[in-house]
């Protein structure tokens, strides 16, 4: 009977791959996909792949150090070694400062924007930090994700641990955190996606797409 086997996941920060030494930055891709290649199948992940890779010609000062790195990345998606059981992808919250070379088809070849969560999904996230959290009766997490419109997970997590500081500053013996707490920790702790944020991805990631889509053979 055959069996499934998980695949081993690398994930690599973008600002952890440079270095101050020639040479070593592009050594260090090198190596990120050397260790996928005996460890496969496995996934890389890149996060702030924006400051891996940014779009050249923006005028960085970086002695041609982010050149080299972005034809190094290339050289291993496009490479003669093939990335056989290899999945690369990457997280950015910038996508116009990442290199349009890295978003041809090919490469990065598929765009997914995340949205802010819909209600389902923050009434989850709030069970999750809130679940060793001693809560006053008063406090219903239906009415939390209401007043949480366009939080994202992580600001979520951010309000229930300051709700729970606001609830210590208060009585450093306090054993309930009060619904009054998470008031006040929404007046600290705002949303960090906005209606226009929301907007300018959407307009983003159309234009990307068109850019993606190959091109219509001419006869």
């Amino acid at each position: 009977m055959a069996t499934e086997s998980a695949a081993n996941f690398i994930t690599i920060k973008g600002p952890e791959i440079f270095s101050k030494w020639v040479g070593e930055s592009e050594k260090a891709i090198r190596e990120v996909f050397r260790k996928a290649r005996m460890a496969a199948p496995a996934v890389i992940f890149f996060d702030e792949i924006d400051s891996l890779v940014p779009r050249r010609g923006l005028g960085f000062s970086d002695s041609g150090v982010g050149e080299r790195v972005i034809s190094q990345l290339l050289t291993e998606l496009d490479g003669i070694v093939t990335l056989e059981d290899i999945v690369v992808i990457a997280a950015t919250n910038r996508p116009d400062m990442v290199d349009p070379a890295v978003l041809r088809p090919g490469r990065f070849d598929r765009l997914i924007y995340v949205p802010e969560p819909d209600d389902k999904s923050k009434l989850q996230i709030f069970k999750i930090y809130t679940k060793n959290m001693p809560l006053k009766k008063d406090v219903e997490l239906p009415q939390l994700v209401a007043a949480a419109r366009y939080y994202s997970g992580a600001d979520i997590e951010a309000l229930c641990r300051e709700a729970a500081m606001v609830a210590l500053r208060k009585d450093v013996n306090t054993k309930e955190v009060l619904l009054e707490d998470f008031m006040e920790a929404r007046k600290r702790i705002g949303p960090s996606v906005t209606p226009d944020m929301e907007k300018w991805y959407k307009s983003f990631m159309q234009q990307a797409r068109q850019i993606q889509k190959p091109a219509t053979p001419v006869a």
